[in-house]
């Protein structure tokens, strides 16, 4: 069953507006999606970057030899 977003007052007269079980799950699908791309981005990065290492290597290991 999906509820409904609901209000919770407090006497300080403060107010919190909740989201349902579905905003909910859809919001936390969102934060999960960008962090696994976060993590894919930083590790092509990575992946690149080693492979210019070895290019950088293999450039100076023929001029120095």
């Amino acid at each position: 069953m999906i509820e409904e977003r609901y209000k919770e007052e407090y006497e300080e007269g403060s107010d919190l507006l909740w989201p349902s079980d579905k905003e909910d799950k859809i919001t936390r699908q969102f934060y999960k999606d960008l962090s696994n791309l976060s993590k894919n981005i930083n590790y092509s990065k990575k992946k690149k970057l080693k492979l210019f290492e070895q290019v950088v290597r293999v450039i100076r290991g023929k001029s120095w030899g």
